[in-house]
């Protein structure tokens, strides 16, 4: 600990934003980043506990945060870089839209505001591109085995990075134009501008991983044909079928989901040709059903495509200002969050639950009504209706952000004939290994519909268990 009263001293400095006026009439990053001089400052607030929850409690990648916040607070930009490396593979990705679980759990955070992880992590990340630290390393030797990954989200390119460094001959299929999934075309640029997804694929080519983008398994390729080509196949191509709504009037055009939106908007930033029939916000009366980082993903750029009103509704009730104490530390906390997008300009309504849809054609008006619900340990259970609260909204375009309920059946999962779950994902034990030999999985394909952290994790698990078997 260079600095022992740093977390006393020393007030948290978050992240700002651009101002709202210039940010919402373009999709560049929103956040900006603090300076060298704050972010040193900022990293000198940790406390270098003796037992680090933010370490073993909050990052599920078990970032060494206490080590790199010393070294950059002591100016060692290449050694805190070296040890962020060691544990993500992609820090600029998580520094920018990683919710920040370790921060939950900082142990400054009993008494006073946490230490300021994410964006010290992220300056880490920037300072080695900018300085030339990160540069392309391709293996030394290489061990002759052949690995085909499918699907190019954070799962894919973590298993592709991991297994490349390890001596194996890596090609990476994504069925879209560009190599990056969720990061590429399911985050608005607003938050994650593709720039830096594009910066860390061409660093992927260099050191020898080979992409085939364009290629849809089972439809462009079949399984049998990777099988004989590669010693190994890795599934991890998300969980991709979105939750439907199935109520009276889902028919009616103008009712859409969430990705099919995000992407593509995503689209048409990069220059690339939209794909299905084009939706936009402009001029309309915008409802996101769905309150969570999608469904405010889909507030941002309708309020940027110049909707004329955007309202979020969430059938659960509105979480606690502050932590509940159902969530005491270190766990994460259950409480209310607002996204730079909520603060953009969005009506947010809880306990609404959508009955039918209404219209001529065209949606034109969400018949719901209010909902309560049991809370036991302060969480909400058993939903019931409010007897005489039905109430509509009018809307032009509705934006479904419900999640997602599993893996697409075709291609994938028919293709190699593993097993599924109950859930629909594809059935996989702790080290990604599925029912068919030679087939491995990682990432929302296997676990879900989870964080990008989560899937980085679950990505180097994975290319741990395919280096074994290959050996």
């Amino acid at each position: 600990m260079t600095r022992p009263r740093g977390f006393i001293e020393i007030e948290r400095q978050d992240a700002r934003y651009r101002p709202k006026e210039e940010r919402t009439k373009d999709y560049n990053e929103v956040e900006q980043a603090l300076s060298k001089e704050e972010i040193i400052e900022q990293a000198g607030r940790c406390m270098d506990c003796g037992v680090p929850f933010c370490h073993g409690s909050g990052c599920p990648l078990g970032n060494v945060i206490p080590e790199f916040n010393e070294l950059v607070h002591e100016g060692h930009w290449k050694e805190a870089l070296d040890v962020l490396l060691s544990t993500n593979n992609f820090p600029e990705f998580t520094g920018r839209i990683c919710p920040a679980l370790c921060e939950a759990s900082c142990t400054a955070g009993l008494s006073v505001d946490p230490v300021t992880v994410r964006q010290i992590e992220l300056a880490v990340v920037e300072k080695g591109f900018a300085e030339g630290y990160i540069k392309p390393k391709p293996p030394e030797r290489r061990s002759g085995k052949k690995v085909a990954v499918i699907g190019s989200g954070p799962a894919g390119l973590t298993v592709a990075d991991q297994l490349n460094k390890m001596g194996h001959a890596v090609t990476v299929y994504e069925r879209d134009n560009y190599a990056g999934g969720l990061l590429r075309y399911g985050i608005p640029d607003f938050k994650l501008d593709k720039n830096i997804v594009e910066r860390r694929i061409k660093l992927m080519k260099d050191e020898g991983v080979a992409f085939e983008t364009g290629i849809d398994v089972g439809v462009d390729v079949t399984g049998s044909f990777l099988l004989k080509k590669f010693d190994v196949v890795c599934l991890c191509n998300g969980s991709r079928i979105p939750r439907d709504l199935p109520v009276p009037g889902r028919e009616l055009d103008g009712i859409y989901y969430a990705m099919d939106y995000l992407k593509q908007q995503n689209q048409r930033v990069g220059g690339e040709i939209v794909t299905g029939k084009e939706i936009v916000a402009a001029g309309k009366k915008v409802i996101v059903i769905g309150g969570g980082d999608t469904g405010s993903d889909c507030v941002g750029t309708a309020i940027r495509q110049g909707a004329e009103s955007v309202t979020q509704l969430e059938i659960m009730p509105r979480p606690p200002e502050d932590r509940d104490d159902s969530t005491p530390w270190p766990q994460w906390p259950y409480k209310l969050r607002t996204s730079s997008s909520h603060k953009e300009g969005c009506q947010r309504m809880w306990n609404v639950l959508t009955e039918s849809f209404s219209g001529n054609g065209n949606v034109k008006k969400i018949n719901a009504v209010r909902v309560d619900w049991d809370m036991i340990d302060s969480r909400p259970v058993n939903m019931k209706q409010i007897k005489d609260s039905g109430f509509t909204l009018s809307a032009d375009l509705v934006l479904l952000a419900m999640g997602f309920v599993g893996a697409q059946k075709y291609g994938c999962a028919d293709q190699f004939g593993v097993d599924l779950d109950q859930r629909g994902n594809v059935k996989a034990d702790c080290c990604g290994k599925t029912s068919v030999k030679g087939i491995f999985a990682a990432g929302d394909i296997a676990s879900g519909p989870s964080l990008v952290v989560r899937a980085i994790v679950a990505g180097r698990t994975l290319a741990e268990s395919v280096d074994e078997y290959l050996k």
